[in-house]
């Protein structure tokens, strides 16, 4: 079982700009304005012709039947940290859940993400939503970016939002999303990564 920089003002662009009309249709990156390289964003994606093409840089992984598929080319703690929080995908929203244990029934926002960063050896116990607001190094990362505060925490990895809000009504619980963090809520959040990634 698996277990392991751009300024903020450049990722509120990039955000406000997916937030747009372009954001909900399935235009290229190169449709959006402001769009730039290593930069994470999960809206919008134009379907690749075939997993190779696909990277962090022109889209990110890719979303199947709710669950992520890491770009072929993704560095294995990446792959790792996707396919860890694959495992919880879908799991109920229980609050506190993944704290006594990194197995449990339900996952709260920081437990799934504490989750997925275990998976990857990224993190070797869950912490709650205000310690991951000091994990890692500030910024946005390349592949993985963490937003925390002291009631939330989600992350984006390779261009998909893991988060256990905004979820279809009667749904709750971490799941994927093609959603890039809305500009009005960023300024409210941390943004961390893990070193390197």
């Amino acid at each position: 079982m698996l277990r392991r920089s751009i300024p903020l003002v450049a990722t509120l662009a990039v955000a406000a700009s997916l937030a747009g009309p372009a954001a909900s249709g399935a235009a290229g990156a190169s449709s959006y304005p402001g769009w730039a390289p290593n930069v994470p964003w999960g809206a919008g994606c134009e379907p690749a012709p075939s997993p190779e093409l696909r990277t962090a840089a022109s889209c990110g992984a890719t979303l199947i039947d709710g669950e992520a598929v890491p770009p072929a080319d993704a560095p294995p703690v990446v792959k790792r940290v996707i396919a860890a929080a694959n495992e919880i995908n879908g799991k109920p929203y229980i609050w506190g859940g993944g704290h006594a244990s990194f197995i449990a029934k339900g996952y709260d926002c920081s437990g799934a993400v504490s989750y997925a960063l275990h998976g990857a050896d990224l993190l070797g116990y869950t912490q709650v939503s205000g310690q991951l607001a000091y994990y890692g190094d500030p910024g946005p990362g390349r592949w993985i970016t963490i937003y925390a505060n002291a009631e939330h925490v989600f992350m984006v990895v390779a261009g998909l939002r893991f988060d256990t809000r905004n979820d279809p009504e009667q749904v709750s619980g971490p799941r994927w999303k093609m959603a890039a963090p809305e500009a009005s809520i960023l300024p409210k959040f941390a943004v961390r990564h893990p070193a390197s990634f």
